[in-house]
């Protein structure tokens, strides 16, 4: 079986308080289409989103970024045509807050997607060369066969995100795939 583990793909994250901006909007519907034909052919789809506590001191990212996908705020919502998307089908999908860059770090995905007898993660949403690439090394760490969805995944930073794409491939073994139909 296999996976899907959009990542991210929020309004602070998208448009918000750490905005990838018009990259992010850009992938928004390939994203909202790789996580409806996944959900329709019966693969499990997770939601890993960002969640930060109001003035949390101790975070290490609270150093590094601004305060964005705060609990209880709009800026953790889905973005746009997803957050459409999940609202009409949200029992059929897992929603998994995560406190670090890696949706592996500190979750129950790992045991989740092991009760699944989940070999194969497909990886969508933002930052490429934060979050997404976090979470893609941690899988192969784990032993998952990788695919991530390069028309599905968006960073800030122009030279991150090509940087990011060529280690998913070079370093990771991961499939970088275009278009996934």
């Amino acid at each position: 079986m296999k996976a899907l583990i959009v990542i991210d793909y929020t309004v602070d994250f998208v448009v918000g308080k750490l905005p990838v901006g018009e990259p992010g909007i850009a992938i928004e519907d390939r994203v909202c289409e790789i996580a409806r034909h996944f959900a329709e052919q019966g693969d499990w789809v997770v939601m890993a989103v960002d969640l930060h506590e109001e003035g949390d001191a101790f975070h290490p990212e609270t150093k590094l970024f601004p305060p964005h996908n705060i609990r209880g705020t709009d800026g953790r919502k889905l973005y746009g045509k997803l957050d459409e998307w999940y609202e009409g089908v949200r029992d059929g999908i897992y929603w998994m807050d995560k406190t670090r860059y890696s949706a592996f770090c500190g979750t129950d995905l790992e045991l989740k997607l092991r009760e699944r007898d989940v070999r194969e993660v497909h990886l969508v949403g933002v930052c490429t060369d934060i979050c997404v690439l976090h979470t893609a090394v941690d899988a192969y760490n784990k032993g998952f066969r990788t695919v991530v969805h390069a028309d599905a995944v968006a960073s800030f930073n122009p030279q991150g995100h090509e940087w990011a794409l060529g280690h998913f491939e070079g370093v990771l073994g991961a499939e970088v795939v275009r278009d996934y139909r």
